[in-house]
């Protein structure tokens, strides 16, 4: 789960790591109302969920309650997206902080690092910018430790940081006491990831994290009761959620392909190809280990109530899973639907040939075959273009 920074630094506040004070406002006249009691110079920060907001109009400095108030119904009327293009997330809030004077900025995190098993803790003197394009054009300014979570963070750690990251002098105190405070939230909240972009030093000599982004392990949520009142101020789509309620794993897509595949690793693939033959997908679905005619009944009718999508791609393989019980269940599926896309579906593995015969001998409309992934793709591709395939 990837905390609006409003959440994040209301966590942060609990292990006593200095934040800016601020308020959360939904409407432009909260922000200006924000303003007058925060004082006249603020920030008025959107609160989405995809990165490069700063660059995309959502961070404003202001000097007055009405300069809130326009900056705020500015920020509210952006849609954002990720570095990709991707997200199209509207701001349903902003967070009002007051401003003051920076001396410098850094960059902190602690994430979970899972090919390691182990957690890793970067810190550099470039604060404020993207922390790869630090490591591309100043790798020197960066500092990187490994901590085995079984001894957690040691005193020579946070010294390793500070001075491996050439953090000023006059920031290495409080750069030392934040450290600590970070790793303990990392492992008490369950989070896998918390970065601080910037950290900062202030006017009169304090550091303190300027930025939050905080994200928590869902699969935890059993530890922490409160993990459900932060998710209640998260939007899921409304795809998304259906999916959740039928156990099935659905992330929402710009694209017009619709995918559906058993196994992450095998859907990541597809939606490579699709991108390779051309086109673009509407969704990653993964069925996992079930494509029985009820799964399937499911994940068609939730992929074809997005208007966006104008084909379905169905790559399945057969390890543990029998293709001819998987195409038993697309033809049960496609009886009790009312389809009006075309659907490619390529089969491979265990049974797949009896798996091919059995869709061949009962012809849909809207039903196309293909041997290869590749070959699927183009077709799925081609025909959400309005193109014979």
């Amino acid at each position: 789960m990837d905390l609006f920074e409003y959440q994040g630094k209301e966590l942060l506040r609990k292990f006593e790591i200095p934040v800016p004070e601020g308020r959360v406002a939904s409407t432009p006249e909260e922000a200006s109302e924000a303003t007058r009691f925060l004082g006249s110079r603020v920030v008025v920060k959107a609160q989405v969920a995809v990165g490069g907001r700063g660059k995309q109009g959502g961070v404003k400095l202001v000097s007055s309650p009405e300069e809130a108030h326009e900056a705020a119904a500015q920020i509210f009327d952006i849609t954002f997206t990720d570095q990709e293009g991707r997200g199209a997330e509207r701001s349903k809030r902003v967070l009002v902080e007051r401003a003051g004077e920076l001396k410098a900025e850094y960059y902190c995190s602690f994430i979970l690092d899972r090919t390691s098993r182990k957690h890793l803790a970067i810190m550099s003197s470039e604060g404020g910018m993207d922390i790869e394009e630090v490591n591309r054009t100043n790798p020197d300014a960066i500092a990187k430790v490994t901590i085995d979570p079984l001894l957690g963070l040691s005193d020579f750690h946070a010294r390793e940081l500070v001075f491996g990251g050439n953090i000023d002098e006059e920031a290495r105190k409080g750069a030392l006491s934040i450290l600590p405070k970070l790793y303990r939230a990392l492992v008490e909240l369950d989070a896998s990831q918390i970065e601080i972009n910037p950290l900062v030093l202030t006017g009169d000599g304090k550091v303190m994290a300027l930025d939050a982004k905080v994200i928590l392990d869902d699969s935890a949520a059993f530890r922490h009761p409160f993990y459900e009142e932060l998710k209640a101020a998260h939007e899921v789509n409304e795809q998304e959620r259906k999916a959740k309620e039928h156990g099935l794993n659905l992330i929402k897509l710009d694209g017009d392909v619709g995918i559906i595949g058993n196994g992450a690793g095998l859907v990541m693939s597809t939606l490579d190809v699709v991108k390779d033959a051309g086109g673009s997908a509407a969704n990653f679905l993964d069925v996992g280990g079930g494509a029985s005619a009820e799964v399937l009944s499911n994940s068609l009718q939730i992929i074809t109530e997005n208007p966006e999508v104008k084909s379905i791609f169905i790559n399945i393989f057969g390890g543990i899973t029998r293709c001819d019980l998987v195409a038993e269940g697309i033809i049960h599926a496609l009886a009790r639907l009312d389809v009006d896309v075309p659907i490619v579906v390529r089969l491979d593995g265990t049974n797949a040939e009896q798996g091919r015969k059995m869709l061949a001998d009962a012809p849909h409309p809207m039903l196309k075959t293909a041997d290869t992934m590749l070959g699927a793709a183009e077709k799925a591709v081609a025909l959400a273009h309005g193109e014979g395939a």
